[in-house]
């Protein structure tokens, strides 16, 4: 598997996205931000149009747009969590500003619009060059960084934002820098597994993670090692079984390692029950 340069240059994008996907998801489902995280999947996708349809390179747009919206919803929100119909008017406003950039594309001169629409709605980690996938990597290693530095107080200001706050703890900054780290996430991500399926891969490994410990460091790292698990096994999959999409693959294991900590739960309470 690994005498293709295309698996090579998959696995090393994929590896460090799935890391920062991982352990952002973690504070996302903490935070009960996965509406915000689907909101902003699809901010991705928009912002790859609006890129194509002023013909600039397409990674400007993913992250240009997802870090615009992430602080919108972050200004829009009380300590920089907004609620669910305010994540839903967005939501639905993107959608339609996506609308409207795919026609525009479609009334172009160019052949290629239904090709960036799939590319960017799906992910394309086997076309990654070994450029691209260099700086994939480099990116999303900065954001697991990021995350590992806010980790402590992100996890106060989530749990006790109250009392995080009374003693100093600048609650509302802290919220918007996640949704911002959330946002370029969601840009990185959407090479890999695309706009559509990229939640799965934030969420899914951090649920699984949820439901085996209560203890916010170990669940953290557990959910980092799902979602690379995820990468790995997905784009294994996707070499042996050609016709197979990776982002598909790596969704579909990321899904079973959820559905598989769930069975053992339900298991484990019937035993105890």
């Amino acid at each position: 598997m690994l005498a293709h340069e295309f698996v090579r240059n998959a696995l090393i994008a994929g590896t460090p996205i799935a890391l920062a996907s991982g352990a952002i998801g973690y504070f996302v489902v903490l935070r009960a931000q996965v509406f915000a995280g689907d909101a902003l999947s699809h901010v991705a996708f928009t912002g790859a149009l609006a890129a194509a349809a002023a013909g600039i390179d397409l990674r400007v747009g993913l992250f240009v747009a997802t870090v615009l919206v992430a602080l919108l919803l972050a200004a829009l929100g009380e300590r920089a969590r907004a609620d669910d119909v305010t994540v839903g008017i967005v939501f639905v406003w993107v959608l339609g500003l996506g609308v409207l950039f795919l026609d525009v594309l479609n009334a172009g001169a160019g052949g290629g619009n239904g090709t960036i629409a799939a590319r960017t709605l799906f992910g394309s980690i086997f076309s990654l060059g070994a450029g691209p996938a260099a700086l994939a990597a480099a990116i999303g290693l900065v954001l697991t960084g990021a995350v590992a530095m806010l980790a402590r107080p992100l996890l106060y200001a989530t749990l006790e934002p109250q009392v995080a706050a009374a003693r100093g703890v600048r609650v509302g900054l802290l919220g918007t820098a996640f949704l911002v780290l959330l946002g370029l996430d969601a840009a990185e991500a959407t090479q890999a597994v695309g706009a559509l399926l990229l939640l799965g891969l934030i969420a899914a490994p951090a649920g699984a993670a949820h439901r085996l410990t209560a203890r916010p460091y170990l669940a953290l790292g557990l959910s980092a090692a799902f979602a690379v698990a995820a990468v790995w096994a997905g784009v294994a999959l996707a070499t042996v079984f050609p016709s197979l999409p990776p982002s598909s693959a790596i969704i579909g294991v990321a899904v079973a390692i959820y559905l598989a900590t769930a069975l053992a739960g339900s298991v484990q309470h019937d035993v105890v029950r």
